[in-house]
């Protein structure tokens, strides 16, 4: 069998630094005070279902009903969205500019709110340059469903056993592995080129 042609990325904590305390350390003085908020307002599985497709202006809403002392914090989340992101891996958006420059088909499936990524679009240009996108709250999909995997390979007529996914997820890449991509998991200090070097892509 020959080597794997074709990257697919992830987008969050792969390419983009984003963390919601990125923006919540300006609003919080108290560290423990930040950290109850996200584990019980403006939770993960709260925010999820805006990357599900959920309307931001609903979820908004629903969160101020529940929490209205914390109004101005839970609108937060979306008025000031863009300073949950502080910036990009240098390193990774120079590799993905590299396998581009070589002419290496690019490919992304990301967990995102559809409105949120187009912004992200504006703000990081190098996020329109891929091949083919997937963003999971246009498609009403989630990563690790596996059927997010098969709708990038039918949309854009991918073989799986082409197709390198990279995730800062290990569920994500488990997932990938299952519907038979290769797949690489980016946790903190990986040397990315070096692993796609070693699947024979020029970098």
């Amino acid at each position: 069998m020959g080597h794997p042609t074709t990257i697919v990325f992830d987008i969050g904590n792969v390419l983009l630094r984003w963390d919601p305390r990125n923006l919540y350390r300006t609003l919080f003085d108290d560290e423990a005070e930040m950290e109850w908020f996200l584990e019980n307002v403006c939770t993960h599985d709260w925010n999820v279902e805006q990357d599900r497709g959920r309307d931001w202006d609903e979820a908004v809403a629903l969160l101020v009903k529940d929490h209205p002392k914390h109004e101005p914090h839970i609108r937060a989340f979306h008025e000031r969205w863009h300073e949950t992101v502080s910036g990009v891996f240098e390193e990774h958006v120079a590799l993905l500019l590299r396998l581009r420059e070589a002419g290496v088909p690019n490919y992304c499936i990301t967990n995102f709110s559809g409105p949120k990524f187009i912004l992200a679009q504006e703000r990081f240009p190098f996020l329109a340059g891929f091949d083919g996108i997937i963003v999971s709250g246009d498609e009403r999909l989630l990563k690790p469903d596996p059927a997010i995997y098969h709708l990038l390979l039918d949309r854009y007529g991918l073989k799986a056993e082409d197709c390198v996914f990279i995730d800062d997820s290990q569920p994500n890449v488990a997932a990938a592995r299952d519907v038979g991509m290769h797949a690489i998991h980016c946790v903190e200090g990986i040397d990315l080129a070096a692993e796609l070097r070693g699947y024979g892509f020029p970098v």
